[in-house]
């Protein structure tokens, strides 16, 4: 039973985890089984031994299972005899010791034993087998087990050293016997260890640039140190007697001794990776305390190593004493320390009571040696083992501390309790690194504070209440005031719960719950917030239920007070907050808080339905909330899987649909997993769950957003998993043949998953039509391949056959989805046609075949890049097909190519016919591309307009990338091959290369080198060049191939003589694509291609590329990168050089290896030498410079010392340094090129946190490079200082450039960058001593503004304390000297860095100390820049304390006295504007706040003072003086207009003055400056946004007729756009509640004359968006409440129309989103009043317009402008949402639901309210004519190619267009060759799909059509209007077909643009004309 203790205990664990939902299935590791692998001589001496006669008869069967054993070569077979002459040997008696035989089996198993590979079962099973024999036999089987130890340790090779030393520590892993082996050998051991160290020590140094073989010697060192500790740890014993023995221990002592030489060796050599030190720190104490035991002088030693004293080590024996100064001297690395306390920790002991004082001392020593370190430390790695460390000291404090108090002595107690030197020390670091970039380091820290909590606990025992503890209280307090962006607060106030409960920190914060939640919008703070939340509420739950007792009663009660606590914030977020800050709550939070509480699902659901239905704006609601609930609380398994009802009837069905396709993505995704998400992945699908997945499907297809794409996929992958493992359940059971009910159960279900998967896969295949759009090909290409993956496309007669459903259309649809523009869509659509049939593919028939191979062909030349990609796929689709090299020869038989590919084997395999046809591809693209280049050569002009070069090379690419290169079978064909191409890419370059290493690229033409051709380019130059505009860059110039003259002729393309078109944008594109294709050929070739080498023993690798050839495309490369000025060229050609760099450092050859440090050695001194006549490119930010340094560095392993990266970095930072000596050309150079090298490697993110110790050094070199007289190295050192605020502070995370989550506190800044310390300060010092402005003049010192930018993003934090931290007070004065400049910018920049160096709690004093520094009178010498940058401090300072205290100003602060004296500040008395400007706005900061931080007292004396220095200033009196018009002038008014807006609108209750007060929203309404109304304005506006409709009809004070009438007069006259635009949102806002009175000066105006004003208004503002906008709303207003009123005249329903019109044309696809969205909402308000009235107010054309343009913006790009224009549903009324057959759309539908489900609606709507007009009258004019004549474009659609921007239904007919005017649209098709221009990109919807709203018109006007009456017949004038349009449909329908059948063969591929364009045109005119056919029919 005993036995079985572990197992039963995993498998209980096991079903715990089932039940949480937690279970997860673990593969085991195996280790790999190999065979015995004995050299010949050996194992023929073996077997002979093994053979001898004699022996007893259990000896002779030993020795025959051995002999077996060794002949065989299946290591589990050898397993199994090992196991069998382990019994044996178990089973022999005493009587048979003794005798050659058995020697002989001993020797056999020893040697074997030794023989074998680490970790090897084999090996285990040989020491079971030796384990198992008898004692009598042991001492003879380790003296044999020591002599094959012995012999091995002794003949051994070096490289033969790593596996003895695996074999010694196998010796030592539960192997008693190969441990007394050990003990017996000890001092050879010891001294082969030695031996081996030693060897590995000389090896590293001689394999400097080969990192993977340095990689190699790290491991097999660690491994050889850790040996050598396992080998002294067991032999403690044995060592100490030894030593203690005279005088036989000379040779152990030499032994250890030279053992601690290679430890120490190893320790202060830097070359060493981290762990291998850190292991020889451990190695080191360990031996000391081997040799000099447990007593108090071990930590004697210790202590003093770590002092680096050798004083304290006389205690030590000699020998070792000796040994030991070696590391003791003051030069050895820092390091040195932390490997030596790391070592302390580990290898002594520290639980109970310590031996002795000086262990004391050592357990205080080693945490105050590591927080020196922490200071001077640069490197991340470091960083990461101080924080490993400090956690385990902290570990063993707390065991000195966990055993009994007394035997602890009370100053070793002190010095650990909470507030003492040392703990406070350690509070700093928690503080300094809990915002550490590496993860490892923040949760080293938060172990650390947890400790550091339980360390003062047990220090303080006798106080258990956390209340209690003054120590814990102000803790806790300070870490709850601390910003919630700082994520180190998290995990803190997590160790508080953890220790002291969450009732202690609910008591102190009771809004902690809701303020958490409100922090998961935040992705950056979600899982810190749902952490700390889950510590919060379990341990809330465990504390409620323990005090609630076991009594049953109480349960309910505090369950509820849980709820309230938790539950109930959690539902309130859910359904008020908006989408996107609620996305994480349903990842991280609400499935923690359902395992916690499963029953709290019920009170959630209950809760949601009690809540009203609607939520705020942006919001999921009740209904998106209840998803979310359910859907974390299924995936949890908290909801049953019943049958009966969907989950239990917990959601009914019409609900759930309704959230399957509602108008928010996020709900729909909620939704959509609660169907799909399920705790068993074998749970059955119902029926109801495949009904409720049809529902959803198709409306969501066409989603834009790729994060909902995401979801959608992964959800309906869990579903078809789902399908799929049920699927193998249910024929499980029906195999198992159970009772017949439940087996037709299960047969009907398999028939359920058939019907639905061929449903899905239908469904799916029909929308992959041409035009469909991005979302929905990808999104459907998604779902089909998890279909094929799934479950595959078979034809056979499986269970599902989906096969069958693909036809020969869904698959050739699937195939032109290749030529999308869009790079997914060919990959998945690639990758999907190799899943289908291959028979519905067709590429099988050789014609078919032939015709794509092709069109493959023609696309690799084509000008288009996507082409070419489109190319490479359809040749990857060729590649498996066996007659693909005929299709070949065919064709190079028809280009005259001499091409001659290899035949294939009849019964050649798959892999072999993939190779021989890649081989014969590759071969005919070489032929093409080499007669190409040979073109290209003599014509680079021809080339780029007819066959650019790139095409070819990427599809060779491309084909190569699919190769299994290890594998290859025509070697010798494939090494020429190889040979071929790296050839002609070096051709390509050199053709291409003049162009992109000019200085000028960009607009570079070059001549051609064919003579009969210079002349004619010459004047084609001419013809084409630049004069006085840059039209050259986009209007091409066709080349006449007719004869110019008789001298010249220019070339022609092609022997058809048609033109071509060149730009010089077109042959840069072929240059720079070119130079990117040949890099990333070569990179695939020196990637993916075997080696061909020798190797260090003499041994030949073959591969296809030799290392001449590699070395000779590096070079190529580095000419490339060094040279190029493109920045496409060089950057891509960086792309393949990484490849190639990757490739050299993993190569066998030494050769290559080296290749990286030689060529970064090289260019480093080839730019220490540059000057402006060296070819390297010093202009271009160095070109590709930088990306060749990267490339070379990032190739270097992480996990290396990084030698590379230090030597160039201290390179780099030397040449980046200022000179000492004169600026010379010579300097300058290499110092910009360093500068601009040294910001590339800051971005690199490849090179992680190994470029942070730099980071000083290189803000020091940024910092200086200001002060160069050289324009060009200031520029490359703002540049730099800008990366560098970047690496330091972050990413710009938010709007705000100051905000905190881009910033640090001053003790984080300088703990992690303490070289800048003295830096900063000095270079202050020397920039403050030039900005006295006493003189007059301006002085601005060069880097003053980068010192203040730096120090203003530091910010000070409530954990500093009562003392400045880490001595930031140095800086303060120099700041504050700052604050004298004569430059503003200077000062308010001083006045922000002033801050952080301010604590919170010192800025009442600062604050005083800076006020009384003013004047207190005006006087004749007054410094106004002194004053200024004095009182922006000041303002600053109080910003920062009002946002960061939370408390008001201490009592007899002074400052409110001190303001009142000098109020002359703020008056006339003061002439400086600005001054007088600052002064306003530090009153403001006191007195505009509802809470002020002064006492009410001095808060309302200064308000009165305030108010009456407004009163008497220039806004409200008349006087112009000179000053109120001078610099600085507008801020002043600002600053008094804030205050005016502070009186009069925001807090007037607060402002206790004259009546005046009442007027003050008029003075700021009639200011001269639109600055100052603009601000009174936006007052408004928030003001009035902020209060409630009701509140707003009450009519507050200000908001009077007098206010109203200003606002209306400034509606009719203000100038500035802006200020015109914020007056007519108020307006907006006004005249929602109540009607306006508008009034031009005394005259009072109509409001059809305001309503013209408004429209000729925003007739005229396209030019301000805003604005516009703003005129469009406010004039629908006035529609509505004209409509409304019915008193509109004849010139108002003018005024309708020009309204209409005006809508419509802001609904237009290229106006900007903001115009769209005011339409859409313009849109939705007049709904119920306008657009739905039966009355036709506007009339038939402008409503049927109006109704066209909302339709228009259904369909636009910008999701927020469809779901803004779908709101109309909820104001259209009841009687029209039910309109008999056609169900109506819900309020929260999506809009792509809305367009299906409203048009029968509207066709409804319009026809009822004509019934008076002939019906077929009003179909066709209405409907049917535009959409004929716009049938040649589409909602601007790229895929159909239309190049307007208007929809087919835009308001032609009211525009009075003649229809015959497109007829000119017939001839179209038939010219092709259309004036599209490389990168001209127009207007893109990449959202609507024209053919599905063709379709959809015509389904609802068929159905439409089927409702009319037929009263009458038509007309003469009807009928011919209706054959006009039926005319008009035909032609249409004819020309398109004509231009669809002329198109060249495969269209979709080589015209898919023209293909799109007539396929949408053909199907609208025939689906017109099947209308017209209807219409005829019914009338």
């Amino acid at each position: 039973m005993c036995g079985m203790a572990p197992g039963a205990s995993g498998l209980r664990q096991h079903h715990r985890k089932l039940k949480r939902g937690r279970a997860m299935v673990v593969k085991k590791k195996t280790s790999k089984v190999e065979a015995v692998a004995l050299d010949e001589e050996k194992l023929h001496k073996l077997l002979a031994s093994l053979s001898v006669d004699g022996g007893e008869d259990g000896v002779r069967q030993v020795a025959q299972t051995l002999q077996s054993c060794l002949e065989l070569t299946e290591p589990v077979q050898q397993i199994q005899l090992v196991k069998k002459a382990g019994s044996q040997l178990e089973a022999l008696s005493e009587e048979q010791m003794g005798g050659v035989l058995l020697d002989a089996c001993l020797h056999t198993v020893a040697v074997v034993y030794t023989s074998l590979q680490s970790k090897n079962p084999l090996r285990r099973a040989i020491a079971s087998a030796l384990g198992s024999v008898p004692a009598w036999l042991q001492e003879q089987t380790v003296s044999c087990l020591a002599g094959c130890l012995s012999d091995c340790m002794s003949s051994a090779s070096s490289d033969r050293y790593p596996h003895i030393v695996d074999s010694i520590t196998a010796c030592l892993d539960g192997f008693p016997l190969g441990e007394s082996c050990i003990n017996k050998l000890l001092p050879e051991v010891l001294q082969f260890l030695h031996k081996a160290l030693s060897e590995y020590l000389h090896q590293n140094s001689g394999l400097v640039g080969r990192h993977i073989a340095q990689a190699q010697l790290m491991q097999s060192c660690l491994a050889a140190v850790k040996t050598s500790m396992l080998v002294v740890q067991r032999s403690q014993d044995t060592i100490s007697m030894a030593l203690q023995a005279q005088p036989d221990c000379c040779r152990l002592q030499d032994t250890l001794g030279d053992l601690l030489g290679c430890y120490i060796h190893i320790l202060t050599d830097e070359e060493f990776i981290q762990s291998v030190q850190s292991t020889a720190g451990m190695a080191v104490v360990l031996l000391i305390r081997s040799v000099m035991g447990s007593g108090d002088d071990v930590a004697s030693v210790v202590c003093s190593l770590l002092r680096s004293s050798v004083q304290d080590l006389d205690s030590a024996p000699q020998w070792l004493k000796q040994r030991c100064e070696g590391l003791c001297s003051s030069g050895r690395p820092p390091g040195v320390s932390l490997y030596l306390c790391h070592g302390a920790l580990a290898m002594l002991s520290w639980k109970a009571a310590l031996p002795g004082p000086q262990w004391e001392q050592l357990l205080l020593l080693v945490p105050n040696t590591l927080l020196d370190l922490d200071v001077s430390i640069k490197e991340s790695s470091t960083a990461m083992v101080v924080a490993r460390v400090l956690t385990l000291w902290s570990g063993a404090a707390l065991d000195c501390l966990q055993g009994q108090t007394q035997l602890c002595p009370p100053s070793l107690q002190q010095s650990l309790s909470g507030g003492s030197d040392l703990q406070r020390h350690l509070l700093e670091h928690i503080y300094s690194h809990w915002e550490h970039p590496l993860d490892g380091v923040r949760h080293q820290t938060r172990s650390l504070f947890r400790n550091h909590l339980l360390i003062h606990q047990h220090t303080s025992p006798s106080v258990s209440d956390p209340t209690e503890d003054p120590y814990i209280t102000d803790l806790t307090h300070n870490l709850l005031g601390l910003e919630w962006h700082m994520r180190g607060k998290f995990g803190s106030l997590g160790c508080l719960v953890e220790l002291y409960g969450a009732g202690y920190l609910l008591n102190i914060q009771s809004q902690l719950p809701s303020c958490l939640l409100g922090l998961m919008g935040d992705q950056t703070l979600a899982p810190y917030a749902s952490d700390l939340l889950e510590r919060l509420f379990v341990s809330h739950k465990a504390q409620l239920a323990s005090e609630a007792g076991a009594a049953a009663g109480e349960t309910e009660a505090w369950m509820e007070r849980w709820h309230q606590t938790w539950v109930t914030p959690l539902l309130h977020g859910l359904c008020r907050s908006r989408l996107d800050q609620t996305t994480y709550i349903l990842d991280y939070f609400l499935p923690k808080l359902l395992r916690c509480s499963p029953s709290s699902l019920a009170h959630m659901v209950q809760a949601l339905q009690d809540m009203p239905p609607t939520g705020s704006a942006g919001s999921r609601g009740a209904l998106g909330a209840l998803m979310t609930c359910l859907r974390a609380a299924r995936a949890q398994g908290v909801i049953p899987s019943t049958e009966s009802g969907l989950w239990g009837g917990l959601v009914p069905l019409p609900l759930l649909q309704q959230a399957l396709i509602h108008k928010h993505d996020q709900v729909r995704m909620d939704a959509l997993g609660l169907v799909c998400e399920s705790h068993r992945s074998t749970e059955v699908l119902t029926s109801q769950e495949m009904d409720l997945i049809r529902h959803f499907l198709l409306p969501n297809l066409n989603s834009q957003s790729p994060g909902i794409r995401q979801q959608t996929v992964s959800l309906l992958k869990k579903l078809l998993c789902r399908v799929k493992d049920s699927t193998q359940l249910l024929q499980k059971r029906l195999s198992q043949k159970r009772d017949q009910e439940e087996g037709d159960t299960d047969q009907h279900t398999l028939h359920q998953y058939k019907a639905f998967l061929r449903w899905l896969c239908e469904r799916l295949l029909e929308v992959l039509l041409p035009g469909a759009s991005f979302s929905k090909c990808l999104m459907s290409l998604h779902l089909l391949g998890l279909l094929g993956q799934l479950f595959g496309f078979s034809t056979e007669p499986d269970v599902f056959a989906l096969g069958e459903v693909v036809t020969s259309t869904y698959a050739q649809n699937v195939l032109y989805c290749v030529a999308s523009n869009f790079l997914e869509v060919k990959q998945l659509a690639s990758s999907l046609i190799q899943q289908l049939p291959p028979s519905a593919v067709g590429l099988e028939v050789p014609e078919r075949m032939h015709s794509i191979l092709q069109a493959a062909l023609d696309l690799s030349t084509s000008t288009k890049p996507f082409d070419s990609v489109t190319a490479a796929h359809l040749l990857n689709l060729l590649l498996p097909q066996p007659h693909l090299s005929q299709s070949l020869l065919h064709c190079a038989q028809q280009q005259g190519l001499d091409y001659q590919p290899l035949s294939i084997p009849a019964q050649a395999s798959d892999m072999l016919i993939l190779e021989l046809n890649t081989l014969a591809v590759v071969q005919f693209l070489l032929r093409c591309l080499q007669s190409e280049v040979s073109r290209a050569e003599a014509s680079l002009l021809q080339a780029a307009a007819s066959f650019p070069l790139y095409g070819r090379a990427h599809c060779i690419t491309a084909v190569l990338q699919h190769l299994n290169t290890e594998s290859l079978s025509q070697t010798e064909q494939w090494r020429f091959l190889v040979s071929e191409l790296i050839a002609v890419c070096y051709r390509m370059s050199d053709v291409v290369s003049p162009v992109v290493q000019s200085s000028s690229p960009e607009g570079l033409i070059p001549m051609d080198n064919d003579s009969e051709t210079s002349a004619g380019l010459q004047k084609i130059l001419q013809e084409i060049q630049p004069r006085d505009t840059n039209d050259f860059f986009t209007s091409a110039r066709e080349l006449d191939t007719q004869q110019g003259d008789s001298h010249t002729q220019t070339p022609s393309l092609d022997t058809g003589g048609e033109g071509y078109r060149v730009t010089a944008q077109m042959v840069l594109v072929c240059c720079w694509r070119t130079m990117k294709e040949v890099a990333m050929l070569l990179g695939q070739l020196c990637q993916s291609l075997p080696l061909h080498y020798t190797n260090d023993n003499m041994y030949t690798h073959t591969g296809l590329i030799t290392e001449q050839q590699v070395e000779g495309v590096g070079l190529y490369f580095r000419q490339q990168l060094l040279q190029s000025r493109h920045r496409g060229a060089f950057e891509l050609a960086y792309v393949g050089f990484v490849r190639l760099t990757d490739m050299l450092c993993r190569s066998g050859s030494e050769a290559l290896q080296q290749l990286p440090a030689r060529w970064l050695s090289e260019v480093l001194e080839e730019v220490k030498s540059s000057d402006p006549s060296s070819k390297l490119c010093a202009t271009r930010r160095s070109a590709g410079i930088p990306f060749y340094i990267q490339a070379l560095l990032s190739s270097e392993p992480k996990s290396s010392s990084c030698s590379l990266l230090k030597m160039t970095m201290r390179e780099l930072i030397a040449l980046a340094m200022p000179s000492a000596d004169k600026i010379t050309d010579t300097s300058t150079v290499p110092q910009v090129h360093a500068l601009n090298i040294l910001r590339a490697l800051y971005r690199d993110t490849r090179l992680g946190e190994n470029i942070v110790p730099f980071v000083s050094e290189g803000m020091q070199a940024a910092v200086l490079g200001f002060t160069s007289p050289v324009w060009a190295v200031r520029n490359s050192s703002t540049l730099l200082f800008s990366t560098l605020i970047t690496r330091i502070f972050g990413v710009k995370k938010g709007k705000d450039e100051h905000s905190k989550k881009n910033r640090m506190t001053g003790r984080e800044f300088f703990t992690r960058f303490p070289a800048l310390y003295p830096f900063l300060l000095n270079q202050l010092e020397e920039a403050a001593a030039t900005v006295e402005s006493d003189s007059g003049q301006v002085k601005l010192h060069p880097s003053l503004f980068l010192l203040l930018l730096v120090l203003s993003r530091l910010y000070p934090s409530p954990m500093d304390g009562s003392s400045s931290p880490l001595g930031l007070a140095p800086f303060m004065p120099f700041i504050m000297r700052c604050g004298r400049s004569a430059v503003y910018r200077t000062r308010e920049m001083a006045a922000r860095a002033l801050v952080p160096f301010v604590l919170v709690t010192q800025i009442p004093s600062t604050v005083q100390s800076l006020l009384q520094e003013l004047p207190l009178e005006p006087g004749p010498k007054l410094q106004q820049n002194r004053i200024h940058g004095t009182l922006l401090q000041v303002l600053f300072l109080l910003r920062s304390y009002q946002t960061d205290s939370h408390r008001p100003l201490p009592a007899g602060s002074g400052i409110g006295e001190a303001l009142c004296q000098r109020m002359w500040l703020a008056s006339r008395q003061n002439s400086c504007v600005v001054t007088r400007g600052a002064f306003v706005d530090v009153l403001v900061c006191l007195c505009g706040p509802e809470i002020s931080i002064l006492e009410d007292s001095e808060v309302g004396t200064l308000r009165q003072k305030t108010l009456s220095v407004f009163t008497a200033s220039e806004l409200v009196t008349s006087c112009n003086s000179s000053a109120t018009f001078g610099p600085g002038s507008t801020q002043y008014l600002l600053s008094l207009a804030r205050v005016g807006l502070s009186a009069g609108v925001e807090f007037p209750e607060l402002w206790d003055g004259p009546q005046l007060k009442t007027k003050l929203l008029e003075h700021l309404l009639q200011c001269p400056q639109y600055e100052v109304r603009e601000l009174a304005v936006e007052g408004l506006l928030r003001k009035l946004e902020e209060e409630e409709e009701e509140e707003r009809k009450r009519r507050p004070e200000w908001l009077g007729e007098t206010t109203q009438s200003n606002l209306t007069s400034l509606a009719l006259r203000e100038t500035h756009p802006q200020c015109l635009a914020k007056v007519l949102q108020v307006l907006c806002v006004l005249s929602s509640s109540d009607e306006l009175p508008w009034r031009d000066g005394a005259r009072v105006l109509s409001l059809e004359e305001v309503l013209l004003h408004l429209l000729t208004l925003a007739q005229n503002s396209a030019h301000s968006v805003e604005l516009h906008c703003a005129a469009l709303t406010l004039a629908s207003q006035l529609v509505i409440w004209l409509v409304n009123s019915d008193l509109q005249s004849l010139s108002a329903v003018a005024c309708f129309a020009q309204w209409g019109a005006l809508v419509c044309s802001c609904c237009s696809e290229e106006r900007p989103a903001e115009v769209k969205l005011a339409a859409a909402r313009v849109l939705v308000k007049c709904t119920s009043t306008l657009l739905t009235s039966p009355r036709l107010p506007l009339g038939l054309s402008t409503t049927v317009s109006l109704w066209r343009s909302l339709f228009v913006l259904l369909q636009d790009e910008d999701q927020e402008v469809r779901d803004s224009a779908s709101d109309f549903i909820s104001n259209v009324p009841a009687h029209l949402l039910s309109t008999g057959e056609f169900d109506p759309p819900k309020k929260q539908e999506s809009s792509n639901d809305f367009i299906d489900g409203f048009v029968p609606t509207v066709c409804s709507d319009i026809s009822g309210s004509v019934e008076l007009l002939q019906t077929w009258q009003v179909c066709s004019r209405v409907l049917l004519r535009p959409w004929i004549r716009a049938s040649g474009s589409c909602v601007g659609c790229s895929r159909c190619g239309s190049g307007t921007s208007r929809h087919p239904c835009s308001d032609r007919v009211a525009a009075g267009e003649d229809e015959h005017s497109q007829d000119a649209a017939v001839n179209e098709a038939s010219s092709l060759d259309d004036d599209d221009f490389l990168f001209e990109k127009g207007d893109l919807n990449l959202w609507a799909e024209p053919i599905q709203w063709v379709k959809l018109l015509h389904r609802h006007l068929g159905s439409l059509i089927l409702t009319l009456k037929d009263t009458r017949e038509p007309g003469s004038a009807g009928l011919d209007q209706f054959n006009q349009i039926h005319t008009l449909a035909q032609s249409k329908a004819l020309s398109s077909q004509q231009a669809l059948d002329s198109l060249p063969a495969l269209p979709q591929f080589c015209c898919t643009i023209e293909h799109a364009r007539l396929t949408l045109r053909q199907q609208r005119a025939a689906l017109a004309l099947e209308v017209l056919d209807r219409l005829r029919q019914r009338s």
